[in-house]
Formats: C-alpha cells, structure tokens, sequence
C-alpha cells in the first residue's frame, strides 16, 4: 500500500534515530510532509534522508517554547498539522527506587510525561485549527506492568498513557484522536549492544544477543514494527480508533 498519508503534514519528535527515523522515513513514503523533530542534530540527517517534504527542528521537548515553536513550524512551512507523534523519550538511570533522585525524576518526567503535554498542548490548538488529526504517543510496556529498577520511567510512562486516554474524551467530538504505543523490548540504539555491534534496526545474532527470555515471540522487536504501527493510527485507516494503549511487545504484557 502507498499514499496512506496522501496530503497530510506530520511532526515526529526523536525523529533523529531509531523509532522516530524509521517512522519520519515512513511517513514521508506514504505521502506526508514531514517536520523532523530532535535534540541529537540528528534531525538533520533524517530530514535529508526524505528531501524536499520533510523539515528539520531542533527541539528540546521538556521546553515549551522549543514545542510551541516546533508546532509553528509545521503549520509555517506545510500551511498546518494533521498528524503528531510524540515519539522521545528515554529510560534514565535504572535502580531501585530509594536510590532514585530527584534530579532523576524531574530529568525523566521532563522528556517522557511533560514533553508528551507541551506536544499535545499545541499539537491540538493547532489540529482545532485544521479541522483535527492524530496524535500518536510512543509510551512503554512499563506503564502497563512494573520493570524492575524503573519506578520513575515507569511512573512517567504510565502517566503519558493516562494523559493521552483523557484527551481522547475531550477530543473525541472534535476529530482529534489520541492513542498510545508501548513497545517492549527493541533492537535500537537505546540497547548499548545494539550501538557498539552496530546492528540496531535488525535482529542481531542470537548468539551474541540472545532475545530476552521474558518475550513470548523469542526475539528482539524493531523499529520498522513501531513505524508500521504509528502509521496506522496516524492514517485513516483506524478512523474510529481512540484513547488505546496499544502494546506492541511480542507477547511481554499478556501472560
């Protein structure tokens, strides 16, 4: 299938690796502008990776006016936006939760829970201006169930969920839908295998890399898998499809 995003204009935030490239690149495939969103500079060489429909932005999401102004370019240079998705985040340090700080919670709560606002905040001033859109939310299988050793990147991603649930009953009259991805466990540069053998984006040797045992489907999930989900609730394809929180995980969350 082509064009599932014929005419319509995208802002992907971490557009700079991983997840968030796979998406812009897909995206810009299936007929969207693309703006390019990140703080790495990366963005840059994402954004040249599509050409002449997509745009690059340096953005730091944990501050409102780099998103205000993120926003603005879209609707500046592609005239509006349809479609947002709110995909940086990180993991931050992983311990037990008395040896957490609060320099931890308030640096891991900046990107995954308040960056996740602001994105919304003028992602849908600017979709109510446009007639409405999508927004999709990259959140984590740790804000359905605990991870061990991440109390606050799971309270933040659990908290993005719920964020994203009550702005799709606002919304809802209005054509602006809201849904959620929680990955499990994936292939990306997060993973330090992943960067130092260089094979993020494929499924490594198993040798080297065993899959995790807790993951049902026996292997590492990829990047592609998110990009092919984001684009469909991006798309009109899931036109009647709001306020889910969509495990995207190989099994991880259901037994």
């Amino acid at each position: 299938m082509v064009g599932r995003l014929d005419g319509k204009v995208a802002v992907i935030t971490g557009a700079g690796s991983g997840m968030g490239r796979a998406s812009a690149v897909l995206f810009a495939r299936e007929g969207a502008k693309v703006v390019c969103a990140d703080r790495s500079g990366e963005e840059e060489v994402t954004a040249k990776l599509i050409g002449d429909d997509a745009v690059a932005v340096h953005v730091d999401i944990s501050v409102e006016s780099d998103v205000e102004q993120m926003i603005a370019t879209a609707e500046g240079h592609f005239s509006k936006l349809d479609v947002l998705f709110n995909n940086a985040g990180f993991g931050g340090p992983i311990m037990p939760l008395h040896e957490q700080t609060m320099e931890n919670w308030d640096v891991v709560l900046g990107t995954n829970l308040k960056g996740v606002f602001f994105g919304m905040k003028y992602g849908i001033q600017a979709m109510l201006r446009n007639g409405g859109g999508s927004i999709v939310t990259t959140a984590s299988a740790a804000g359905l169930i605990g991870w061990k050793g991440h109390s606050i990147y799971g309270a933040a991603k659990a908290g993005a969920i719920q964020l994203s649930k009550a702005a799709a009953m606002d919304y809802a009259e209005l054509g602006i839908r809201c849904n959620v991805i929680c990955p499990g466990m994936f292939w990306t540069g997060l993973v330090k295998g992943a960067r130092d053998s260089g094979t993020a984006g494929q499924q490594p040797p198993s040798e080297a890399y065993p899959p995790p045992k807790n993951v049902p489907m026996n292997r590492w999930g990829l990047a592609s898998e998110i990009a092919n989900t984001a684009l469909f609730l991006a798309s009109d394809e899931s036109s009647f499809i709001t306020g889910v929180a969509l495990p995207v995980d190989g099994g991880f969350v259901c037994p």
